[in-house]
């Protein structure tokens, strides 16, 4: 759609344009992330989201979305220096409320994009639908997640009160009126029925009448519809076309619910833990204190026999179950997929959180409804957003022991540290035939299977016949046979690592 329809679309509340030298009748075809760590991906047309770069540290960024032929970049802070650069790199600039969430406006702006008419009317998403009910019901409209998160909202130019304008930005309305919405059970009665609630007016907060419904998918809720009144009195069919519109929004929501994470909270959590981007930074954009203890645990889908297209779907139902249980736990729960692995970082933990019980909860409950197995590696709970890579290499260490020779499906370092030891020392000999000795690996079957049980039983000939099912003497003769001086604990030790490694 043109840049002239996402400005309308998305409104003054969030971003205000500062110079458009093509136009504004521009196309604009996706919303990307620019990072000054990165090398810069943007394609023409591309909606460029400048983050982690303020004032003059931004020019090259614009410079280069330029050359790219982008539609427009968007940054915090404009300054003429800012202006200038992007008219004469031939883009439009953008800058965004300071109070408003990167992560929040690129999720909305991509609801934006989508077809429109030839007359500019947006068509088939989540902010054409409250456009839709707002014409419906005379009102302003906002259509909220169960978390109370604004999705979409409609086009108004009637006077917005306070609470929509901070819905909008992202933040929580004013708590007073929050908490009479509590204490009047409106939530409870939003989450539990179709009924339509109506809001009195509260002029003491700045707060207008308001009706709202919420949206469900049978007993399950899905969110909220808001309807606020603007100059003139709602509709007298308000109500029912409020009750029709939340039946009808409920599969955009289900639709939502079943697509990936938002590519902007990915790569937030691959920045952190590959060191691309600073713990402050990562908090500011989810909610989090950098200063609180964090954990990270890996998931990965087992079960090799499906064709490659089962694999990955199975993969990514598991990445969104994992999603709704880390975010039941967490609201700044960030979670991503990578290397065939799935990361969750859940922040603002209590320093002895437990863990093992939501990760447990979270396997059974993938191997039941995917019908396959899942294991899981929980990283130590460290002490800040800081150390958050430690936490994950240590559970990647031990979902590489489990992948390899761990009958488990959850592990802590603390539970199977020698076996994950182990299991290195064993990945180091494989990959590194040098440090082999070749005598072990020339062993036929029968006798490095015999060498290896005697070792475990500690040169307990007796014990070790007695678990292979032979005669001692047999088991004695098989040793004779064996060209390693077993007398001696170093090649005891090295002829052991390499038997079990075969």
């Amino acid at each position: 759609m043109s840049l002239r329809h996402l400005l309308i679309a998305l409104g003054d509340p969030l971003v205000e344009l500062q110079v458009a030298p093509n136009g504004l009748e521009v196309d604009v075809r996706d919303v990307v992330i620019m990072d000054p760590d990165d090398p810069p991906d943007v394609a023409a047309g591309d909606l460029a989201l400048v983050i982690g770069a303020r004032g003059r540290a931004a020019l090259p960024l614009i410079r280069a979305a330029g050359r790219a032929k982008a539609a427009a970049v968007a940054v915090k802070e404009s300054s003429s220096a800012l202006d200038q650069a992007a008219i004469d790199a031939g883009v439009a600039l953008l800058e965004v409320r300071p109070e408003v969430r990167w992560g929040h406006l690129e999720s909305l702006a991509k609801s934006v994009l989508t077809t429109t008419t030839d007359d500019g009317e947006i068509l088939g998403d989540l902010f054409a639908l409250a456009q839709t009910i707002a014409t419906l019901t005379g009102g302003i409209v906002s259509i909220e997640d169960t978390a109370s998160r604004v999705l979409a909202y409609s086009r108004s130019s009637d006077e917005v009160d306070e609470l929509r304008r901070l819905s909008i930005l992202g933040r929580q309305g004013p708590e007073p009126y929050l908490k009479m919405l509590r204490e009047w059970g409106v939530y409870n009665l939003l989450r539990s029925s179709e009924e339509v609630v109506r809001i009195d007016e509260r002029p003491e907060l700045g707060i207008r009448r308001r009706i709202a419904v919420g949206i469900h998918a049978g007993s399950q809720p899905l969110g909220t519809i808001w309807v606020q009144e603007g100059d003139q009195p709602l509709s007298g069919q308000a109500e029912r076309a409020l009750l029709g519109a939340a039946r009808v929004t409920a599969p955009h929501l289900i639709q939502q619910r079943n697509q990936p994470t938002s590519r902007f909270r990915e790569n937030l959590l691959a920045a952190l833990l590959t060191g691309r981007m600073d713990a402050a930074t990562v908090a500011g954009q989810i909610g989090a204190d950098p200063k609180k203890p964090a954990a990270v645990v890996v998931f990965a889908l087992r079960g090799g026999d499906a064709d490659r297209s089962e694999h990955e779907l199975r993969r990514a139902e598991m990445t969104g179950l994992i999603s709704v249980h880390a975010a039941a736990y967490r609201r700044s729960a960030l979670v991503s997929e990578s290397g065939g692995r799935t990361y969750v970082l859940l922040p603002d933990l209590a320093p002895n959180a437990q863990l093992l019980n939501l990760t447990r909860e979270i396997v059974t409950t993938a191997r039941r409804h995917l019908h396959t197995s899942v294991q899981a590696a929980v990283g130590s709970t460290v002490s800040t957003l800081d150390d958050a890579q430690v936490s994950r290499q240590e559970a990647e260490r031990v979902l590489d022991a489990m992948a390899r020779d761990l009958d488990a499906e959850v592990a802590t370092l603390a539970d199977v540290r020698s076996q994950v030891l182990v299991s290195e020392i064993l990945a180091l000999l494989q990959d590194n035939p040098r440090i082999r000795d070749p005598r072990v690996d020339a062993l036929d079957p029968e006798l490095a299977k015999s060498l290896l049980v005697y070792l475990d039983a500690l040169g307990d000939v007796r014990a070790a016949a007695e678990r292979l099912h032979v005669h001692p003497n047999t088991l004695r003769y098989r040793l004779k046979r064996i060209d390693l001086d077993l007398d001696d604990p170093l090649v005891r030790l090295i002829a052991q690592l390499q038997l079990r490694m075969r």
